[in-house]
């Protein structure tokens, strides 16, 4: 089985109503181009700056982005992983979220960014989302016509146990947005989208934001998608452009049948005991 995936690297800028246009008019351009499957960069509808997040949240499900997001599925009948958001629950607590929605326009599932961008880097950088933001607690997976895919957020991915659970759960594809900046981009962009796509023999694909080198935050760009061999297959630069990769799915077994280390894992031993 083979699906087409576009990645949306959008330029996103400090007003709502051109970020949101901005994000139909290339989720419009993919899905004429081909695409059955369309993602979004993290905080496509906002800069990515933790005193923008709250201004520019949302109440789910009624929100304009949810709405806009929900339509281009369904207009269009595509799957769209749309980015994340600022997401405002009842409480006022906020949270760095990913919807997802089938070709009916209708909501396949949530993901709350689990692990929260908290660094700071020696001649680098310096961010703390969990001044305004709470991590979420759920591993997303969700069933598609092209099989199950995960969905996590940026920072998740440095976290292997989360892909591997996600594998663990029939994942074949697993989709990132996220906003790496000039000082881990450079650094471990790329090394991350392989180890996880190799370490678990699926697709890996990484959504960024356009680069701004105007904004507070500069993101780094370079969408990118990785095949279960390890292998960039499809990689953007860092101006504002739409990615189109055809995945064969069938590689997913191929890879695990050459090297077939899920038949070979020792759970008998992967625990730690005190020594």
């Amino acid at each position: 089985m083979q699906v087409k995936v576009a990645l949306c690297q959008m330029k996103v800028e400090d007003n709502k109503k051109r970020n949101l246009q901005r994000a139909q008019k290339m989720i419009k351009e993919a899905a004429e181009q081909g695409a059955q499957m369309v993602m979004l960069p993290e905080m496509f509808n906002c800069p990515y700056d933790i005193n923008c997040f709250r201004p520019y949240a949302e109440k789910l499900p009624q929100g304009e982005t949810v709405y806009m997001l929900a339509e281009m599925a369904r207009e269009k009948q595509i799957y769209l992983i749309g980015g994340s958001i600022p997401e405002l629950d009842d409480d006022e607590n906020l949270y760095n979220t990913c919807l997802i929605f089938n070709p009916e326009g209708k909501l396949l599932g949530k993901h709350r960014k689990i692990h929260l961008f908290d660094v700071q880097v020696k001649n680098g950088i310096s961010f703390k989302e969990s001044k305004v933001l709470k991590g979420g607690n759920n591993i997303t997976v969700v069933a598609t016509s092209f099989g199950k895919i995960g969905v996590m957020i940026c920072f998740d991915i440095r976290f292997p146990e989360l892909c591997r659970i996600m594998a663990m759960e029939g994942a074949g594809m697993i989709f990132v947005p996220a906003a790496f900046n000039m000082t881990t981009g450079p650094a471990h962009w790329e090394t991350l989208f392989k180890s996880r796509a190799l370490d678990n023999q699926v697709f890996v694909l990484g959504n960024s934001p356009a680069r701004n080198e105007a904004a507070s935050y500069i993101a780094y760009g370079h969408s990118l998608a990785v095949d279960p061999w390890g292998q960039i297959i499809a990689k953007a630069s860092e101006d504002e452009r739409l990615l189109l990769v055809e995945l064969n799915l069938a590689e997913i077994e191929e890879a695990r049948t050459a090297i077939p280390i899920w038949k070979q894992r020792r759970t008998d031993l992967y625990r730690v005991s005190k020594l």
